[in-house]
């Protein structure tokens, strides 16, 4: 029975790894940083058009779920899906990055978020 749940364990990560990978590419950004441990709330960030310094916001206990919603929603949105959909990427990962990733869904967005122009 252990076994199993490795299996399926193993199996739902290496999707949500991929899945996360296809969505960072369509928005123009490296899919292996899908992989990488913080720089992968920074690309989200950048998709999502937030500014880099939220990702302190995720060290602050129930700030950091506050501020996952948000980013979702925003990356939801910078795909042209609905509210309701970026909700579900929070409370169901396993089902709408996947949709987002592997799903007909192009990304609307800018290709530059407003931090990297205060970088520049």
């Amino acid at each position: 029975m252990g076994a199993l749940f490795v299996i399926v364990y193993l199996a739902v990560v290496i999707a949500m790894i991929a899945s996360i990978w296809k969505t960072f590419e369509k928005a123009g950004k490296p899919g292996w940083a899908a992989i990488v441990p913080i720089y992968n709330i920074i690309v989200m960030l950048e998709i999502g058009g937030k500014p880099t310094w939220w990702i302190v916001l995720f060290l602050i206990p129930i700030a950091n779920f506050i501020v996952l919603i948000l980013i979702n929603l925003e990356i939801a949105k910078k795909f042209g899906q609905s509210s309701g959909f970026g909700i579900g990427m929070c409370f169901l990962p396993f089902i709408f990055w996947p949709m987002l990733g592997f799903g007909s869904a192009q990304y609307q967005g800018a290709s530059t978020s407003n931090s990297d122009h205060l970088i520049s």
